[in-house]
């Protein structure tokens, strides 16, 4: 029996990476990102939280339909206290999960601003779709723990849409801190990665966990090892770089639209 259930649900597996994807939620951990897509796909927000979702919480959805795509775009909202967004790991974890959780989507996007490093040859404005998701903050000395506290997952692989779009691909570290100490660098050299930010290897572990693909797109709004200081840069830079990660997913959905899963 246990066999057969297995076959039973590789099978479902297959047929669903082989049916025109239909249903999108795309995750945004800020407003001024957010607010840039919900015009130009034309999305409006929902007064009534999804059925699943807990009363009380600031998580906002926009919804909508662009083309043949249902989508929902989920913002973490407002912290409560202190009125500044919801980033990071927490956040955008639970958001993913309820959002999976009541939805059911086919595709998760993981949209966003993220610093990048000039070593690795990045530059502000460009744009990134994410190979691989990792934590640099994680830190377990302890044979195995220290695998797990790094938390290294793949994106879903999108080649023909990467090259159909001419996009970089690159890996992403995550943490929950917009500076970083020696220690983190050591571990995002480590990871390998090109790309840090403080919340995509998080979305990147709910989606693994409840088996929902997820495709990343990054763009850069500062050189974490370049001569200016990150907060100032990060914030000199994120309008432009907004309006450029703004252009470049409607050019991913756009691809998306009509395609199945095993077509990306």
């Amino acid at each position: 029996m246990r066999e057969m259930d297995i076959s039973s649900d590789q099978s479902g597996q297959a047929q669903s990476q082989e049916r025109a994807i239909s249903k999108i939620v795309i995750i945004i951990a800020m407003q001024s990102e957010a607010l840039p897509l919900v015009n130009r796909f034309q999305l409006t927000e929902d007064p009534h939280p999804p059925c699943g979702f807990p009363q009380g919480v600031p998580w906002v959805r926009y919804h909508g339909s662009y083309k043949d795509l249902d989508i929902s775009l989920f913002w973490p909202g407002k912290d409560p206290t202190l009125g500044v967004d919801s980033v990071g790991t927490i956040s955008s974890a639970l958001v993913t999960y309820a959002a999976i959780q009541a939805l059911k989507p086919d595709l998760i996007i993981n949209a966003g601003t993220a610093g990048a490093f000039k070593a690795k040859g990045a530059s502000v404005g460009d744009i990134f779709i994410i190979s691989d998701c990792a934590f640099h903050d994680r830190r377990i000395p302890i044979p195995v723990f220290d695998l797990y506290g790094v938390g290294s997952r793949k994106a879903f692989e999108t080649p023909n849409l990467v090259k159909e779009l001419n996009l970089q691909v690159a890996k992403l570290s995550t943490g929950d801190s917009l500076d970083m100490t020696q220690q983190d660098e050591s571990s995002i050299i480590s990871n390998d990665a090109t790309v840090k930010d403080m919340e995509g290897a998080a979305v990147a572990y709910v989606a693994d966990l409840l088996k929902v693909p997820a495709i990343f797109v990054k763009a850069v709004t500062d050189i974490v090892d370049g001569d200016k200081p990150t907060s100032e840069e990060f914030l000199q830079n994120l309008s432009a770089v907004t309006a450029a990660l703004d252009v470049a997913v409607e050019k991913v959905i756009t691809f998306i639209n009509g395609k199945s899963l095993t077509e990306l």
